[in-house]
């Protein structure tokens, strides 16, 4: 009888398993991924490169004409360098974002709206003597424009002003303003 409930136990479970891989399966081929290349320059001359990678989980909502709203998830690792950095000239910043796009919904060509907020840690807070974000742990604010274009919408090119600060953590609290432009493309 034991073998019985064993063997039962087994093809339960492994129906389980499959049901599980089956259906996860079906939604990560609905997930869109992307990797995302940018540059951008930022006050106190510093220049900015960020590789991004980037998931859209197709979450849509608020249907306005042939608009809708869109959720994306970003995360990111940038190097910041600075002629001006008489403490560091290189710092890395690493961090997540989720965005919301205001996007067109057809056509070969759709444009973009966007907002996102998120996290980011930096290597060190300060640039140079005189220069310091406060602490390591910032808050990244952004707002940009863009386009997603090709046969399957793989392709996008956009802008962005990116705000970074600590959120007045702690003094001082003075932030750092990028203009950023970035290609992306979407697996």
């Amino acid at each position: 009888m034991d073998n019985k409930k064993n063997a039962v136990r087994g093809l339960a479970l492994k129906a389980a398993a499959a049901a599980l891989l089956f259906g996860t399966s079906g939604l990560a081929s609905a997930d869109q991924f992307g990797v995302q290349v940018t540059g951008g320059v930022g006050d106190r001359h510093v220049k900015k490169l960020d590789l991004g990678l980037v998931w859209d989980p197709n979450l849509t909502w608020w249907q306005i004409g042939d608009w809708h709203f869109a959720l994306i998830g970003e995360a990111h690792a940038s190097w910041w360098h600075t002629n001006e950095g008489n403490v560091h000239e290189n710092i890395g910043e690493f961090g997540v974002t989720p965005i919301i796009r205001f996007i067109k919904g057809s056509g070969s060509l759709r444009p973009y709206a966007e907002l996102g907020a998120g996290v980011r840690i930096l290597t060190s807070p300060r640039l140079s003597s005189t220069f310091t974000l406060g602490t390591a742990f910032q808050f990244a604010d952004m707002a940009g424009v863009g386009m997603q274009m090709g046969s399957h919408q793989q392709y996008e090119v956009g802008y962005r002003f990116q705000h970074i600060s600590n959120g007045g953590i702690k003094e001082p609290n003075p932030g750092i303003n990028f203009h950023q432009l970035y290609l992306q493309y979407n697996f």
